[in-house]
């Protein structure tokens, strides 16, 4: 069987995604899955051991660019690709797949679908509550999966990183075997609104620093402002070990230094997830955004948030600084948290 698989856009979502492909791959061991995604996202899928091929997705995220993807689809053919996977919810998403002759095209009912899908879901959303819970159940025939509770345990999301490239990269950005590392994801697409306040990172950073640790700040170039900010409120001593790697690095080496932490601080991020996948212990910050739709997927992941409910922010209010739910989280709650779970790590 061959399979493609329409990716989605975001990195969060790509991480989420893995679950359907783990769920396919359990299902058909022999079953050939290629996943089309935007560039950014190729070198999360080249880390997911289930995905046989990672195909551009050369248009961007807001162009219907109707030629484009009929030219892409048919030269799809001659890939006899079985059966495709539609996960974004748009009209255009699911034009590649049709205009491929793909026999079988499953995807959850979105923008006047009828016709490009030939297996269309109605999607029940209390019935399955979480993102990955909605992946993972087109992967199974409709309608024997009706609600969340009747799939099997969902696999959860699992990079692949070896030691190796661990310790080469380490090195390259001059993280020491001397002290261990603690990263720090600060930033959030959606702006200062989803972010904890650098203070806070800064306190935190200094108190671990205090304790023997030295620190990583991860994200992408436009993150890298908060993690001067950060890094300028420490000790004049202690900023010798804090290290801003915020858009100093690709995702791929993002995603292998993540790997070589003790633990991950984050934001409700793409980093987060990543983070998650890694299994690493985590202490995710939660503001107006929920956890209750695309939590971390992970057994060492801890969770705070001091309100509950979704909280609408506009992007403008996004944009005029952080939410004060987050400002209320503490660092010493934080690093309450943190200890625990490095403490569980240490007796495991």
């Amino acid at each position: 069987m061959k399979i493609l698989v329409i990716g989605p856009s975001w990195v969060g979502d790509m991480m989420m995604s893995q679950s359907l492909y783990r769920t396919l791959k359990a299902k058909h061991p022999d079953a050939e899955i290629d996943v089309m995604a935007p560039a950014w996202c190729r070198p999360l899928l080249a880390r997911m051991p289930e995905v046989n091929e990672a195909l551009p997705m050369p248009l961007g995220h807001g162009a219907l660019a109707l030629g484009e993807r009929r030219r892409l689809g048919v030269n799809l053919r001659q890939q006899g690709y079985d059966h495709a996977y539609v996960l974004p919810n748009s009209f255009k998403s699911a034009l590649i797949p049709f205009f491929a002759n793909i026999p079988k095209r499953t995807g959850w009912k979105g923008e006047m679908r009828y016709g490009l899908l030939n297996d269309i879901r109605l999607l029940d959303k209390p019935a399955f509550p979480l993102m990955v819970e909605r992946y993972v159940a087109l992967a199974y025939d409709s309608p024997k999966i009706n609600q969340a509770s009747e799939l099997p345990p969902i696999l959860w999301p699992s990079l692949s990183v070896d030691d190796e490239e661990i310790a080469d990269t380490a090195a390259a950005f001059n993280l020491t075997d001397h002290r261990p590392v603690i990263g720090f994801c600060p930033g959030a697409e959606f702006g200062p609104a989803k972010r904890w306040p650098h203070y806070h990172y800064a306190a935190l950073a200094q108190s671990l620093i205090n304790q023997g640790y030295q620190i990583a700040l991860f994200g992408s170039e436009k993150d890298h402002a908060a993690g001067d900010e950060i890094l300028q409120l420490l000790t004049p001593e202690s900023q010798e070990y804090c290290f801003n790697l915020a858009g100093e690095t690709t995702l791929d080496q993002a995603v292998i230094l993540i790997a070589s932490c003790q633990a991950i601080v984050s934001n409700d991020s793409g980093l987060m997830h990543v983070a998650a996948a890694l299994d690493k212990p985590l202490v995710a910050l939660y503001g107006p955004s929920s956890p209750d739709f695309t939590p971390p997927l992970s057994h060492k992941a801890k969770v705070i948030r001091l309100i509950s409910g979704y909280h609408k922010v506009r992007k403008g209010d996004a944009e005029q600084g952080y939410h004060q739910s987050l400002i209320d989280i503490q660092p010493e709650q934080v690093l309450a948290e943190l200890t625990q779970l490095l403490e569980q790590g240490v007796n495991e």
